[in-house]
C-alpha cells in the first residue's frame, strides 16, 4: 500500500514539473535584419513563462545578450544582438520546463523596400482624419465585442480604413500632401477617439487589419500622399492586456493596480508548493476592475473582498494636474513636476512609466516596427509633455538615427508659443535639448479663433483682430526653427474654426493665412466644406455612409456654399505645391497699424515673392504701396492666385472690406 501511495505522489510530482509551457503572446511578432541599432527586445507572455529555461537555436549573426525575469512570472524579456551579418530567416526559441518544452518560431525579415519614412516639412499640408467619422467602407467590421455602431451617439460610427482608401482620390484632388489619422491601434471598448490603446501592435479590427492599413499607406504613396501615425506613450487604455496582469510594480506610475503585484507574487509562490487539486492559479484570481471608477462603482461587499485580497489602496490613484508650465518653470518645485508626469491623464488611462527600461525599450521598438512594417512617414505624439522627458528625447534620437528623413510632431497644449520654442530641439532657453523636431503652435490656433472676427486694432492696451495674429508671429525669436512648427485652425480636440453663422470672409481669410504663413499647415477633415459649430467637432463627413442623403465628396452632393469653399481650398492647396516662395521662403511681415488695419506679409525665396494682404476692417482700405517697397522691389504688379485678377502695384491698392489678396509678384 505504501508503495502505491508513493508511486501516485511521484507521478503527481512529475506531472506538475512536466506541465507544458503556455506562450500566449510575443512582441514584436517579427523583426528586420540590417537595422542600425542591433539590439532587439522580445517580450514573451504566458503563464509562469519565466519559470522555463530559455534558449535560442544557433542562428548566424544573432546572440542572446540578456534574459530578464520580471516580478510577474508570466513575463520573460529577452534581449538579442542581431548583427549586420544576420540574414533573413526563421529563428527558433525554446522554452523548457522539466520534460516538456515548446518551440516558438520568430521571423527576421529583410528591410522593407517599399516607399516610406519620408518625413513631412513645410512643403507639406497635413489633412487630419478621424477614421471613425470619415467614411464607412466596410460595414462588416462595424460590430465588435458587442459594441455596435450608433451614429447618433459619441461612440463608434463605423468609419474605417476601407472608407479612407475609397476616398483617396478625393483627398488627392483636394491638394493635401499628407494625411494624419487619429490613432488606428486597437482600442477595446466603445469609445471612438482612439487614445486608449489596448494593443500597440494591432490595428483596431473595427477599422480593418494590419494588412489593410499597409495597403492604404501604399495607395496613398502611389498618389504622392504621405501618412502620419498618431501614437501615445504617456498612457495606455484600461483594457490593455498589461492592466489585467501587470508585468511589474513600476510598469505604471502611481496607481493602486500596482498594489496587486506583491500579493500576486506571493500567491504564485504558494501555487508552486500547493497540493494537486487546490485550483489556485492565475486565472482563478478575483478579477480586478479596469479603472478606479469601476472599482468605486462595485457593491461595497465586493470592494472589501478585493481590498482584502489585493491589499488595494483606493485613495492612492492621483490624476495629473495638467499644469504643463511646471516643466519649464524655473521656480517650480519638483513635486509639481512629478505630479504632472506621474499622475494619470484620466482614471481610465493607466499612466505608463517610461523610466522602466523594459517598457521604454518596448515603446521605442514599437514605433520603429510600425515605420519599417507599414512605411509611415511621420508620427504625431499625443500628450508629449506628460511622458518622461529624458525618455522622449532618447526616443526622438533613436528614430532619427534609424530614419534621418523622418519627422515627429509633439502635442503640447500651451497658449503661448514660447512653450513651442522651449520644446523644440536646439532651444537656447532649454539646457536639456528635447531633440523634438516639430512642435505645435497652439498660440496661433487659439488667437485665430478668438480674433479673426474682431476689427483690427493696434492701440496699445487694446490690441485686437489681425494685430494679435501678427503679435503671435513676432514671438518667433523664441522658436529655434519656426518653419518646423505645426500651424492649424482646429483639430479633433478644439472647436471648429468656423461657428454657425460666421461670414464667409472669415473662412477665406483663415484658410489664406493658414496656407501662406510660416510652418507646416494642418487642416481638419471637413474644413474644406466649412463644417461649423460645436456639433461638427467630430461629425461624420457627409457622404461617407451609404445611407447619407448628401454626398459632399462630390460637387453634386455639396451645397452652393460648400462648393464655393471647397473650390477655394482646392485652388490654394494645389497652387501651394508649386510655390517655393511659400513652402521654403522666409516670412517678412508688416505691423497692421490703425491707418491701414491690414496685415501685409511676403513670402520670398530670393527669386520669387508672394504678397498676402488681409483686410482686418469692415470698410474698404487703400494701401500706399511705398511702405512695402522692401518686399515688392522692382515688381510692378501682382496676380491673385484665386481670381487671376491683376493688381497694379505702382498705384495705391484698394482692398475690399475684410478682403484678401494672395499675389504672385511680377515685373
Amino acid at each position: 500500500m505504501k508503495r502505491i501511495v508513493l508511486f501516485v505522489l511521484v507521478a503527481l510530482s512529475l506531472g506538475l514539473s512536466a506541465k507544458a509551457v503556455e506562450l500566449e503572446r510575443m512582441d514584436p511578432p517579427f523583426w528586420y535584419t540590417g537595422m542600425k541599432n542591433t539590439e532587439l527586445q522580445i517580450m514573451f507572455y504566458g503563464e509562469n513563462i519565466s519559470g522555463s529555461d530559455f534558449s535560442l537555436k544557433s542562428y548566424e549573426g544573432v546572440r542572446i545578450k540578456e534574459v530578464c525575469k520580471l516580478e510577474n512570472p508570466n513575463y520573460l524579456i529577452v534581449y538579442l544582438d542581431v548583427s549586420s551579418s544576420a540574414r533573413p530567416g526563421v529563428m527558433h526559441f525554446e522554452f523548457r520546463q522539466g520534460r516538456k518544452a515548446i518551440v516558438k518560431d520568430f521571423e527576421l525579415k529583410e528591410r522593407n523596400a517599399r516607399p516610406g519614412a519620408m518625413g513631412f516639412t513645410s512643403r507639406d499640408v497635413l489633412y487630419l482624419i478621424m477614421p471613425d467619422r470619415f467614411a464607412n467602407g466596410n460595414p462588416d467590421n462595424d460590430v465588435l465585442d458587442g459594441y455596435a455602431v450608433n451614429r447618433q451617439g459619441g461612440g463608434r460610427h463605423g468609419g474605417d480604413i476601407r472608407g479612407i482608401v475609397d476616398h483617396l482620390d478625393y483627398i488627392d484632388d483636394l491638394g493635401v500632401t499628407a494625411i494624419w489619422l487619429n490613432p488606428v491601434q486597437f482600442n477595446k471598448g466603445g469609445q471612438s477617439h482612439g487614445y486608449s490603446i489596448s494593443d500597440y501592435y494591432l490595428v483596431d479590427p473595427r477599422f480593418g487589419t494590419n494588412e489593410e492599413y499597409c495597403t492604404m499607406i501604399d495607395a496613398a504613396h502611389d498618389r504622392n500622399i504621405k501618412v502620419v501615425m498618431d501614437m501615445i506613450f504617456n498612457h495606455s487604455g484600461s483594457a490593455h492586456w498589461w492592466v489585467g496582469d501587470i508585468p511589474s510594480s513600476d510598469w505604471f506610475n502611481q496607481n493602486w493596480y500596482a498594489e496587486q503585484i506583491s500579493e500576486r507574487m506571493r500567491s504564485s509562490q504558494q501555487a508552486k508548493t500547493a497540493k494537486p487539486g487546490m485550483g489556485y492559479g492565475r486565472r482563478e484570481q478575483p478579477k480586478l476592475p479596469a479603472t478606479a471608477g469601476e472599482f468605486n462603482a462595485l457593491p461595497e461587499q465586493e470592494r472589501e473582498k478585493l481590498i482584502a485580497h489585493y491589499r488595494i489602496n483606493p485613495d492612492a490613484l492621483a490624476t495629473t494636474t495638467h499644469y504643463k508650465w511646471v516643466l519649464m518653470d524655473p521656480h517650480a518645485p519638483q513635486t509639481e513636476k512629478d505630479m504632472l508626469v506621474e499622475g494619470w491623464f484620466s482614471g481610465g488611462m493607466p499612466d505608463l512609466n517610461q523610466k522602466n527600461r523594459h517598457l521604454g525599450r518596448y515603446l521605442i521598438q514599437n514605433s520603429i516596427w510600425w515605420i519599417e512594417y507599414a512605411r509611415i512617414d511621420g508620427i504625431r505624439m499625443d500628450t508629449y509633455p506628460y511622458a518622461d522627458y529624458d525618455f522622449m528625447a532618447r526616443w526622438c534620437e533613436e528614430i532619427e538615427d534609424e530614419y534621418p528623413d523622418f519627422n515627429i510632431v509633439g502635442e503640447g497644449w500651451y497658449p503661448r508659443n514660447s512653450a513651442a520654442g522651449w520644446w523644440q530641439r536646439g532651444a537656447a532657453m532649454n539646457a536639456a535639448d528635447s531633440k523634438l523636431k516639430t512642435t505645435m503652435d497652439f498660440d496661433i490656433t487659439f488667437t485665430a479663433k478668438r480674433e479673426f472676427l474682431k476689427e483690427s486694432n493696434a492701440s496699445e492696451g487694446s490690441e485686437a483682430g489681425l494685430f494679435k495674429i501678427y503679435e503671435c508671429l513676432t514671438q518667433d525669436f523664441l522658436i529655434p526653427d519656426p518653419d518646423n512648427v505645426l500651424v492649424f485652425l482646429d483639430n479633433h480636440d478644439i472647436a471648429r474654426f468656423m461657428d454657425e453663422g460666421d461670414p464667409i470672409w472669415k473662412f477665406r481669410q483663415g484658410i489664406a493665412f493658414l496656407l501662406t504663413t510660416r510652418g507646416i499647415p494642418q487642416m481638419y477633415y471637413g474644413t474644406e466644406i466649412m463644417m461649423a459649430g460645436p456639433d461638427a467637432l467630430r461629425a461624420d463627413f457627409p457622404g461617407g455612409w451609404k445611407e447619407d442623403v448628401f454626398d459632399a465628396f462630390t460637387p453634386e452632393g455639396r451645397t452652393e456654399m460648400q462648393n464655393e469653399c471647397w473650390t477655394y481650398v482646392r485652388k490654394l492647396l494645389n497652387w501651394r505645391k508649386t510655390s517655393a516662395s511659400v513652402t521654403e521662403g522666409k516670412l517678412v511681415h508688416y505691423t497692421p497699424d490703425n491707418k491701414t488695419k491690414c496685415y501685409v506679409y511676403a513670402r520670398t525665396d530670393g527669386k520669387d515673392t508672394v504678397l498676402v494682404i488681409l483686410n482686418g476692417s469692415d470698410t474698404v482700405r487703400i494701401l500706399d504701396m511705398a511702405r512695402f517697397s522692401e518686399v515688392v522691389g522692382v515688381n510692378t504688379r501682382g496676380v491673385d492666385v484665386i481670381t487671376d485678377d491683376v493688381v497694379d502695384l505702382t498705384e495705391p491698392v484698394v482692398v475690399p472690406a475684410r478682403g484678401v489678396y494672395i499675389l504672385e509678384l511680377e515685373k
